[in-house]
């Protein structure tokens, strides 16, 4: 008689990171299901491969009967009806850092940590791993087009390369072999408060590593520099002789990504996975989805060219930005840009309002439309929400290339505008992707 399917139930399914854990679990043949406030791609991909999903009010009843495991968003909070009936019934509950946390135990883990480019890392090193028949398991922020667009790939080797937030200080929950530091700056300052207060944070992660691990940084960022570590080290940086090689030969463009190459090549040195291998590898690296994602739209007949891009943090932006008149000097170039979560906005308003200002004054942009704040669910404080908004913005930026417009509004006046631009870059981590894909797909 075959062994009863454990159940297992995810609380906040559609995030890019639990979600990801959801296909493992239903991978390693678990009866899975989950709840979501609002349906989304990421829910309807987990729909067709047969998770049984609740969309809308979070109720006690989605809860499976007789469930062996929950695991929830760290963005759920503790009233959720749900949660509340798993822990009176005494069912094993985990938060997504703590779940994934276990896993890292059980692994040889690779974990990519910091403010930027921990999904485009994650995804290059897992590539290498894959290219070099290591055959590893991936937990990633962000969808893949190598991985038939999923966010988690299932293997059976002992290795797993994992994308490691530092929000909530989720990382202290991992332990990995090998711990990659792309970049670290100020974010998140509605828990950590200030820059020291994360240094400290990932201080203490990097401890994390055994006796025999390997700390990768990236020597060119000013704050990784000021964690020192006595154990096994390996840096990277623009002036490595491999820079200039992979900035010919990558398909996604941007002073960042060689970096984040660099960084993926040092792991697969470390691995010994030879050069032979990991230079054709990143070269054929097609980028991740709303990751500098090109596509082809249509706006009232006129083809225009759509950058689709996840940027969200002052730095990104700005990245981001340049990275687009670099790759289009000549052309006109608009910017539809949406800002994420009240606090991060209220946090670094003086980073945001000098970002936008340096995007306009270098001509990287020819018209920036802000569109109101993407309202993050159990991750706002109300307060603040009182205290930020995008006019406010607008307002401060002081320059005739940036207005608002609240989102409603934005298809009708790109109509009006078409022949005024060329290229059109969606961009932020909410949900304005979904004007990228009305403008890209046939009417």
């Amino acid at each position: 008689m075959a062994a009863q399917k454990l159940k297992t139930h995810f609380i906040g399914i559609g995030g890019i990171g639990v979600s990801a854990l959801a296909q493992y679990y239903l991978a390693r043949n678990h009866k899975v299901s989950g709840s979501d406030l609002t349906s989304s791609e990421i829910t309807a991909a987990l729909k067709q491969k047969g998770i049984k999903l609740f969309i809308g009010r979070h109720k006690a009843e989605n809860l499976p009967k007789k469930a062996d495991l929950v695991i929830y968003s760290p963005a759920i909070q503790g009233n959720n009806p749900e949660l509340i009936r798993a822990k009176k019934h005494k069912i094993k509950c985990q938060s997504y850092p703590q779940a994934l946390g276990e896993l890292t135990k059980k692994y040889f883990t690779i974990a990519v940590s910091g403010t930027h480019g921990k999904s485009t890392t994650t995804a290059m090193i897992g590539l290498l791993l894959v290219k070099a028949g290591l055959d590893p398991t991936i937990i990633v922020g962000t969808k893949l087009k190598e991985f038939d667009n999923a966010n988690c790939r299932v293997g059976k080797s002992r290795y797993l390369v994992i994308e490691a937030d530092e929000h909530l200080a989720s990382f202290l929950n991992y332990w990995p072999q090998i711990i990659v530091l792309p970049s670290i700056e100020k974010d998140h300052l509605d828990y950590y408060k200030n820059l020291n207060n994360i240094l400290k944070s990932f201080k203490e992660y990097i401890f994390h590593l055994p006796p025999d691990g390997t700390l990768v940084k990236n020597n060119d960022d000013k704050n990784i520099r000021k964690i020192k570590y006595r154990g096994k080290t390996r840096v990277y940086s623009r002036q490595q002789p491999a820079a200039k090689k992979l900035k010919k030969i990558l398909k996604i463009p941007g002073e960042h990504n060689v970096l984040n190459a660099l960084a993926a090549l040092t792991v697969a040195r470390i691995l010994k996975i030879p050069d032979r291998i990991s230079f054709p590898a990143l070269s054929e690296y097609k980028g991740a989805w709303r990751r500098f994602e090109i596509k082809k739209g249509v706006i009232d007949g006129k083809q225009i060219t759509v950058v689709s891009d996840y940027a969200h943090h002052p730095t990104e932006i700005k990245a981001t930005l340049k990275t687009a008149r670099e790759k289009y000097p000549r052309k006109k170039i608009w910017c539809v840009f949406q800002p994420h979560q009240y606090q991060r906005t209220y946090y670094l308003f003086t980073d945001f309002v000098k970002a936008l200002r340096e995007v306009e004054e270098r001509l990287f942009v020819d018209k920036l439309i802000i569109t109101d704040i993407y309202d993050v669910a159990g991750r706002e404080e109300k307060n603040i929400k009182k205290k930020v908004n995008c006019q406010k913005l607008v307002k401060a930026i002081k320059k005739n290339r940036a207005i608002y417009l609240p989102k409603r509004k934005i298809l009708n006046y790109l109509k009006k505008n078409r022949s005024n631009f060329d290229i059109l870059i969606i961009m932020g981590a909410g949900d304005i992707y979904t004007l990228a894909n009305y403008l890209t797909k046939k009417h």
